[in-house]
């Protein structure tokens, strides 16, 4: 039977949390046994730059950090839950991507 991958991230964790809550109510909904929401590894960008706009002077540095928190969601493949899954709202600093494996 084909199964739906369902990878989502985002920088900010609450609304990914939110994404995976609702689909996994979906899935219950219809009654779908799902599996997941499994967390990926974090990625962490990290920039270092120097206070001073010159470059001289006391050796200041800013750090700053971006995290891009992963999840992954299995589920069969079943047409009426991923219209559902389709029509729900994605805010935009949330990517989905739906992929079909065999």
């Amino acid at each position: 039977m084909a199964k739906v991958r369902i990878k989502l991230d985002s920088i900010d964790i609450d609304m990914l949390n939110k994404i995976c809550d609702s689909v996994k109510d979906i899935a219950k909904k219809s009654g779908i046994p799902i599996s997941g929401p499994v967390p990926l590894p974090t990625k962490k960008l990290k920039v270092t730059t120097r206070k001073s706009p010159c470059g001289d002077g006391t050796a200041t540095f800013d750090r700053y950090e971006m995290r891009i928190h992963k999840r992954l969601i299995d589920l069969p493949s079943n047409e009426k839950v991923l219209h559902h899954i389709m029509k729900m709202r994605i805010p935009k600093n949330v990517n989905i991507k739906i992929e079909m494996k065999d």
